[in-house]
């Protein structure tokens, strides 16, 4: 739970090399989110090549701290064999949060940078990654060691709670 409390968007890295098992806990995490139906829509793809980075980093106005990163993840959904595919974001959605919070866990930092439901975005990383047609990309989830420090805000409002009895 503490990470919930202390999960921040980074956006600033050092250089420092994510280790290969933190990755595979962060995807391990993801993988453990619950699906419509258990479709689990998931695959991803691990980004480490300079020049994939700089690429996806140039994708749309918001990502450019991609490019700072030493490792992004992708994770993309695919579009056929699924039970609800209508619901596949929103399965998305779950992992990404569960990668999220794991990565904080580990003392890594991150930062989620949506690209679907943008179809303009989704061809970009699609072809920079040269995705299978039955793959759509749905963020681009950066991080690595953080090379800042700062607090989460406290978004509790308790006016937004209504209880109905």
């Amino acid at each position: 739970m503490d990470a919930i409390f202390h999960r921040v968007s980074v956006r600033k890295f050092t250089n420092q090399p994510v280790e290969k098992e933190k990755i595979l806990q962060i995807l391990r995490a993801g993988m453990q989110a619950p699906s419509t139906g258990n479709q689990q829509p998931w695959e991803f793809y691990v980004v480490t090549n300079p020049d994939k980075i700089t690429a996806l980093s140039k994708c749309h106005q918001y990502a450019g701290c991609a490019a700072n990163a030493q490792v992004l993840i992708v994770p993309v959904y695919r579009t056929e064999g699924l039970w609800l595919p209508q619901n596949a974001q929103i399965d998305m959605s779950i992992c990404q949060e569960n990668m999220w919070l794991e990565t904080d866990s580990l003392g890594l930092g991150g930062v989620w940078l949506g690209i679907a439901p943008e179809r303009d975005r989704m061809e970009k990383v699609a072809e920079i990654l040269d995705l299978p047609a039955n793959l759509e990309a749905f963020s681009i989830f950066v991080l690595g060691y953080p090379a800042e420090a700062r607090e989460q805000q406290n978004r509790f409002d308790e006016s937004r709670i209504h209880f109905v009895n």
